[in-house]
């Protein structure tokens, strides 16, 4: 079966985003990202959130299009209201169910597209297979955390660290368990 992978640039103290989602501080450019961008060339289906779609409205995305030209989207919400949606552009409902039937039918792994609320909730149901975390030298102090307000505790298993220059450093995690 896929796996569901939460492949994210986060900031040492844990944020996605900064305040009002500012990315400006993040690494943009170099090796690591290049690596970051040819990995995303492996996966065919991408989920995600409202807000991480609504997101990419402000990078040229036009509403119903497809992020990613190459995968299938499934955006999760109960209030995204757009009238034309691209045929890979699915707008689904929060559902356990739903994620566990994208998980046994994709080809390839799933490419879990920022979002710490939804990655919360993920989290939150043992939904989440492994963290590809591209931690950048940067403390933001505030903003989008991780998983969102998700206080779920769990266990990861450190399988890879590859370092880039500019400080970013991928760290890969395969999910172990969850603890009450």
């Amino acid at each position: 079966m896929s796996k569901i992978i939460y492949y994210v640039a986060s900031s040492i103290d844990g944020f996605i985003a900064g305040l009002k989602d500012d990315i400006s501080d993040f690494v943009a450019s170099g090796d690591g990202v290049d690596k970051y961008l040819a990995d995303l060339q492996r996966f065919k289906t991408v989920i995600m959130g409202r807000r991480t779609y609504e997101f990419g409205y402000q990078y040229g995305l036009q509403p119903g299009q497809p992020a990613y030209a190459h995968m299938e989207h499934h955006i999760f919400s109960v209030s995204i209201d757009i009238d034309k949606l691209a045929e890979t552009v699915h707008i689904e409902l929060k559902s356990i169910d739903r994620i566990k039937e994208i998980k046994a039918s994709s080809d390839t792994d799933i490419y879990l597209c920022g979002g710490g609320v939804f990655a919360g909730w993920l989290l939150e149901n043992g939904l989440i297979d492994q963290l590809k975390l591209k931690l950048n030298p940067i403390i933001l102090g505030a903003g989008v955390r991780l998983f969102g307000h998700s206080t779920k505790r769990a266990k990861w298993d450190l399988i890879e660290t590859e370092t880039f220059e500019n400080g970013l450093k991928v760290l890969t995690y395969d999910f172990v368990q969850l603890h009450d």
